[in-house]
């Protein structure tokens, strides 16, 4: 990782200004248009954002909340992985209608960076423990491979750096505009049906760019997935770049390159550039799609201001052109596509390719605590392993288990609520951190996803043997998707919607039929259909019923929704 007291290099200016009578401009550097042209920009043209730690631990941990300039608090926080958590007590209905201020508690989230999900059971011993004794045994597994804190006092943020760093975790641009968290394959190098190891990858960009300044000022967030799996295990189709393992009929093992995907309130599937990189070429190749989006993101408009909307305007070759020409100094080698899977998730038990097993299992909707990651800590090193995982559905691998320890390892990590043989429905929720801590949700999703599993559980227990597929339940608190609702079986977004009274109370608007790999696609909304949170375990226990009464044989529920009338999907 590159040290954060390193000078800032200057992006080049490669073109000279539009003239007069042109279309305005976006805000792309390269096109000369470097002026501050909203508040996050010239916040950031002000003052490198990884500046703020030296401030964190020489003034705001000495004199407290009180002491911590706003721009500092609601903007370069980020960059070290820290956010204000939302006020107790204020409701959904105002989330949006007052002012940031209002809505900041005096605690903080704090994102750990786990670039490819991988830790030693040291490390995952050591963040149990911070989150222990800082942070209100708080912890949540994220989609993102990550884990979070909450209620952690900015008094105590040095401290925490501190024993994070030794051992080898970071918060460094867990959050913010730059590259954020590298997501990778949780069985990399382990896996026998493997295309080939993306490790390496991943550790050279992270040690040489994440907290390299030149880089740390971007448009907006940038998000990475580098796999070499064939279940595409780090969801490929929705990051900013993806290098997807692939192998080249003359060259052998390497990836291809995606661009441009992304979620929220305008969602796009990444496109493929049909270029192959070698293992070797894949930093220099995601260091040139990073710097295409500095140099010639749209940074005039926020909510303009992400990858896939650059992408869309230019398309693939254009693209492909510029890295090309402007960043590669060469023509990339032209690939095929890699062949879409059916099963992404790593739940269960599985042979690894030296013989030894790896245990994948179900956390409750991410949520758990740091006593939980203490004790599967201690679990793991029991039977001899000391490297676990986090995976983009929430979940947590333990590698190296020898045959005759299996089982026992699968009781211990049962009897801490984490499941190796879990029900469709608890295999399948994912949840948001939600109203609970988040200032921009609107209802609450973490108790609320844990219990619909519950529910779920004990109405469909007569059918639990038919669901082949299973369906997933993704709930969000509002509309960024960062519970990825748009590419779910069931995806919940949630708003204030009327109950039968007339009154707003929490609920959601219902997503059906979205899903990645052989499903890909957005989910289907169904007009004016809302579902409050009290009436979801009825609505959801309907569905499914219908789906297995209706659907063809080997129809997965993507399928059936897209042929079904309206009258069934309500």
């Amino acid at each position: 990782m590159v040290p954060p007291t390193e000078a800032p290099a200057t992006a080049p200016a490669r073109r000279t200004p539009a003239r007069k009578g042109k279309k305005r401009g976006e805000g792309q550097w390269a096109l000369g248009y470097r002026e501050p042209l909203n508040p996050n920009e010239r916040s950031k043209k002000d003052d490198n954002p990884l500046n703020v730690r030296q401030r964190i631990e020489t003034i705001y941990a000495h004199g407290g909340f009180d002491s911590i300039d706003p721009a500092d608090l609601r903007g370069r926080f980020r960059w070290w992985g820290l956010y204000t958590q939302r006020a107790p007590g204020i409701p959904g209905a105002r989330t949006g209608t007052i002012e940031p201020e209002d809505l900041d508690d005096r605690y903080f989230m704090m994102r750990i960076r786990i670039d490819g999900g991988a830790m030693t059971t040291e490390q995952l011993r050591v963040v149990g423990e911070i989150a222990q004794t800082y942070a209100r045994d708080t912890a949540d597994i994220t989609d993102r491979q990550n884990v979070q804190l909450h209620w952690v006092r900015v008094e105590d943020v040095p401290t925490i750096w501190e024993k994070l760093e030794s051992v080898g975790l970071y918060t460094t641009e867990a959050c913010g505009d730059c590259p954020r968290v590298l997501l990778g394959s949780p069985v990399a190098g382990i896996a026998a049906d493997e295309i080939i190891d993306a490790t390496p990858a991943i550790k050279e960009i992270s040690e040489r760019y994440i907290g390299d300044r030149s880089l740390s000022n971007l448009p907006r967030k940038f998000k990475t997935a580098i796999s070499g799996s064939p279940r595409w295990d780090t969801v490929p189709e929705i990051n900013d770049v993806s290098l997807v393992g692939v192998v080249h009929p003359e060259h052998g093992p390497g990836f291809d390159v995606w661009v441009g995907g992304g979620l929220s309130t305008n969602p796009k599937l990444a496109v493929r550039l049909g270029a192959w990189v070698p293992l070797e070429e894949a930093a220099e190749v995601w260091l040139g799609v990073v710097q295409i989006f500095r140099d010639y993101g749209y940074r005039r408009l926020r909510n303009r201001a992400r990858l896939k909307f650059l992408v869309n305007d230019w398309g693939a070759e254009k693209f492909r052109q510029v890295l090309e020409d402007e960043y590669l100094g060469r023509k990339l080698i032209d690939g095929p596509a890699p062949e879409t899977p059916a099963a992404r998730d790593h739940i269960g038990v599985h042979k690894q390719n030296d013989g030894n097993f790896y245990v994948g299992v179900k956390s409750q909707a991410g949520r758990v605590t740091g006593s939980t990651l203490v004790e599967v800590a201690k679990a793991a090193e029991r039977v001899g392993s000391s490297r676990v995982r986090t995976t983009v559905e929430q979940n947590l691998l333990v590698l190296d288990v020898a045959e005759s320890d299996v089982d026992g390892l699968v009781g211990d990590l049962g009897k801490l609520g984490l499941q190796a043989d879990p029900s469709p429905w608890r295999r399948s929720v994912m949840a948001c951190t939600g109203i609970e801590f988040c200032k921009l949700a609107i209802v609450e999703t973490k108790q609320r996803a844990i219990d619909l599993i519950n529910e779920l559980e004990e109405r469909l227990a007569d059918i639990q043997g038919d669901v082949d597929n299973p369906v997933t339940v993704n709930l969000n608190g509002c509309p960024n998707a960062c519970a990825r609702t748009q590419v779910a079986d069931i995806g919940l977004k949630g708003q204030m919607v009327p109950d039968g009274e007339g009154n707003q109370v929490e609920g959601f608007q219902v997503h059906l039929g979205g899903g990645l790999g052989l499903d890909a696609g957005f989910g289907r909304k169904i007009r004016g259909h809302k579902v409050t949170s009290a009436e979801l375990g009825d609505y959801v226990e309907r569905l499914v019923r219908r789906y297995l009464a209706q659907r063809d044989e080997g129809e997965r529920f993507a399928q059936w929704v897209a042929r079904a009338e309206e009258d069934d999907l309500k």
